[in-house]
């Protein structure tokens, strides 16, 4: 009797340290689900946020921009987002903003799309013609800042503001001459509107032409930075764990991503998961620093462009920004990415 006793209760104890050991995270994806999700997906699906003692609950969202201010409202916890709205608000609510914590995009995907035939190739080819722009998107606000780097006229340049829902319709029609995008979403819609959009279009990345920013990443709440710095680092590693696993295998991103949404489309969120690793995250810097990390230098630079191009009051601090401090070593950051 008293040996079962004590079995009792040594089992209680192991279930209530383990109730004890789950925190609770509420995450917002950047929009509604997208193959560009599936590090955050298959680190749910798998089990690694549960590995780290953590219960993730994962909603869609409403904008790459609109993370930060999910976080900010206090609703959420952490999230996939864009760091130039980091620092876009950390210039006025440096108390509130949420810290970047896992820098997932390392090129950005802001880009000017127009049809080949329109022969828009660089910057100066700009001058003349009409864009179509969503009002507040980094695209649209950076245009001119990209425009001054590059020494083009923008008196020159018409911009039309539009629902971002009209920019691929408007622009197949010729109602305008080039759509102000992010490549990973415009591509993709191009190709739901049965386009070409490597045979038929142009892409003006302004990564190419002096605003080499960052773009989506994974960011927390410094609520959450500071009373629980454990929960950050089992999110950031189970994040890492499962970018390095779909680089090696595309077939558990989709799988992950459909587990998540039966309604998306996998063929085309395969392709734009694929997209965003050949586009959006292996690069240079990437197999120098590793997954996760940014170039301190680079970063100043970002924050200089987007202070400029939002006509901020002030330019926030790069560690208000960023913050590497819950990374995983170099070793286990390293990317190696298997296209198929």
């Amino acid at each position: 009797m008293l040996k079962k006793l004590i079995s009792t209760l040594a089992l209680s104890l192991c279930l209530g340290s383990s109730a004890i050991a789950q925190t609770d995270i509420k995450f917002t994806l950047g929009w509604k689900t997208q193959g560009s999700d599936a590090p955050f997906l298959l680190a749910m699906q798998k089990g690694y946020f549960k590995e780290e003692g953590l219960n993730v609950m994962i909603d869609q969202g409403e904008g790459s921009a609109a993370t930060v201010t999910r976080i900010m409202s206090g609703v959420y916890d952490a999230g996939f987002g864009d760091i130039n709205a980091i620092i876009q608000n950390a210039a006025t609510r440096p108390n509130e903003v949420p810290v970047m914590v896992y820098q997932l995009w390392s090129k950005p995907p802001f880009a000017i799309v127009s049809k080949k035939e329109t022969n828009i190739t660089k910057p100066s080819e700009l001058e003349g013609k009409k864009l179509g722009g969503a009002q507040g998107t980094p695209t649209t606000r950076l245009v001119t800042v990209l425009g001054s780097i590059n020494k083009v006229d923008m008196t020159k340049v018409a911009i039309e503001n539009m629902g971002p829902n009209l920019q691929e319709p408007m622009l197949i029609k010729g109602d305008i001459d080039g759509a102000l995008v992010f490549s990973i979403t415009s591509w993709f819609n191009l190709v739901n509107n049965r386009q070409d959009p490597a045979k038929d279009y142009n892409w003006l990345s302004f990564g190419d032409y002096g605003l080499d920013l960052y773009a989506n990443g994974m960011m927390v709440s410094q609520k959450l930075v500071k009373e629980n710095p454990k929960a950050v680092e089992g999110l950031v590693r189970a994040v890492n764990k499962a970018t390095r696993e779909i680089a090696g295998d595309s077939k558990a991103g989709i799988e992950a991503v459909m587990a998540y949404d039966n309604l998306a489309k996998e063929e085309l969120e395969l392709a734009r998961m694929k997209f965003s690793y050949e586009n959006l995250i292996v690069s240079p810097e990437v197999d120098k620093l590793g997954l996760g990390d940014v170039d301190d230098a680079r970063l100043a630079r970002s924050i200089d462009i987007v202070a400029e191009g939002y006509q901020l009051p002030s330019k926030p601090k790069p560690e208000q920004v960023f913050t590497r401090q819950f990374l995983p070593a170099l070793e286990d950051r390293k990317l190696v990415y298997k296209a198929d």
